[in-house]
């Protein structure tokens, strides 16, 4: 089956200097969208995005930042069709050995700034009666996890946000849906192999049942172009009856789909 619903459609991406957005962007240039990738200074300055996309600042816990690009973008290119939020970081700890700067940290740029990009994309969408948005969450959002408590709490709240959004663009013709990746081959992922005592690929697959956490039943982490085809479908005409998904792209560690 061939996915279709891009040719010459305008995406925004968020995120888009890392792994799952890199992947994102190419595959939707590969589809024929016309793409504006987005990331931070930083993150842009060290990975441009990819060749044909069009790069532009963002940070996401900036709202009017975030409406500010949509307008930009559709004045230059036409009417927004494809959101796809890919920001967020992730931390590592205990929560009672948190500090509170830390924890409103993550929730600033993993929630607060999920309900500033999908709002932004979704009033968009809703003033041309289409459009369709996914958020990439984590598969944390739905199991408890040692040492990722701010992470797994944040990631809750921007999928029920989504989920919640879903249901009021639903009969504005706007689709939104959510992307729940688990260990997938990023900085992010082995970075945080080094937080957790450089254990790295074999512990994650394995599973440790010391700390609760089951394995990964397909043997394998994800790829960012793994999360990017599960991206594209919710983005396509093929899931034009699929709103307030929640699809976990995790080789089943978290045994639910």
């Amino acid at each position: 089956m061939r996915l279709t619903g891009f040719h010459g459609k305008l995406a925004i991406v968020t995120g888009a200097a890392g792994g799952i957005g890199q992947a994102v962007t190419r595959a939707l240039l590969d589809a024929g969208a016309v793409v504006i990738a987005t990331d931070t200074e930083a993150a842009l300055a060290a990975n441009p995005v990819a060749s044909g996309a069009i790069a532009h600042v963002l940070d996401v816990r900036d709202g009017a930042a975030a409406d500010a690009l949509v307008a930009w973008a559709e004045d230059l290119h036409g009417p927004l069709a494809l959101g796809i939020h890919v920001a967020g970081i992730v931390t590592i700890g205990p929560l009672l050995d948190m500090p509170a700067e830390e924890w409103q940290r993550v929730f600033d740029i993993n929630t607060t700034g999920t309900f500033n990009v999908t709002r932004a994309f979704g009033s968009a969408m809703a003033r041309h009666g289409a459009g369709a948005i996914v958020a990439v969450s984590s598969n944390a959002a739905g199991i408890p996890r040692l040492n990722m408590g701010a992470y797994a709490a944040s990631k809750a709240a921007a999928t029920m946000l989504v989920r919640c959004l879903g249901l009021e663009l639903a009969a504005k013709g706007v689709r939104c849906n959510i992307i729940a990746p688990g260990s997938t081959l990023t900085p992010m992922q082995t970075g945080m192999w080094a937080s957790d005592g450089g254990a790295g690929e074999r512990a994650v697959l394995d599973g440790n049942l010391e700390a609760y956490r089951t394995g990964i039943p397909l043997k394998k982490l994800a790829t960012p172009d793994d999360v990017a085809g599960a991206v594209m479908f919710l983005l396509s005409d093929q899931a034009g009856h699929v709103t307030m998904a929640d699809l976990y792209v995790d080789g089943g560690a978290t045994l639910r789909g």
